[in-house]
């Protein structure tokens, strides 16, 4: 993605490895990471009805995001996904929100090989504002042993002007799932079951 396409001013990576969580350790551990691009907010202090600046690019800017994420998840498979944006001050929720939509989604699952809903969260802050950027299974959102989070804090974004768009992965469900519901092994792939 051409840095003129959305002004990326930085990226940031966040990683996870879990191996245990109150009971043994697993063989195979939970890897998350979470990638964050900081871009300009061309809406900055300003109202408009039009979004299209944050809209149109942002497929590019998710194919980016989600090009970094999986390399840092070391070469395993993504099976979980989330999305999310911390507005600078002098924007609004609105242009977080603009940035996720279908162009963006589109090109998450794409990228990871799913179908489902990606699970989002937005909110306005300044900088160092923390974010818990929702994960769910890429192929059936009520598969309940994917119900996770990671937590992304950029130290120096946004500045008042700024958007931090984030994309987040993990290689699996939490580690000593227990709670029940619909099972992956049991899940359709229809986006829901």
């Amino acid at each position: 993605m051409a840095s003129s396409d959305f002004d990326v001013r930085a990226w940031h990576t966040t990683t996870e490895e879990i191996h245990s969580d109150g009971g043994p350790t697993v063989e195979q551990p939970l890897i998350k990471a979470a990638v964050t691009a900081v871009i300009r907010n061309p809406y900055a202090g300003r109202y408009s009805d039009d979004l299209s600046e944050l809209l149109e690019p942002s497929g590019a800017l998710a194919k980016a995001l989600v090009s970094r994420a999986l390399a840092a998840l070391g070469g395993a498979e993504a099976e979980s996904c989330g999305k999310g944006a911390i507005v600078g001050v002098a924007g609004e929720q609105e242009h977080g929100v603009a940035c996720l939509t279908t162009p963006f989604g589109d090109a998450l699952r794409d990228g990871i090989g799913g179908n489902g809903w990606v699970t989002s969260a937005t909110k306005v802050g300044g900088v160092g504002t923390s974010i818990d950027i929702p994960l769910a299974y890429k192929r059936a959102l009520f598969v309940r042993e994917f119900y996770d989070a990671i937590t992304v804090t950029v130290p120096a974004a946004p500045r008042p002007d700024e958007i931090a768009v984030i994309a987040a992965l993990a290689t699996r469900g939490r580690v000593h799932h227990r709670v029940g519901g619909l099972s992956k092994s049991d899940a359709k792939g229809d986006g829901l079951r």
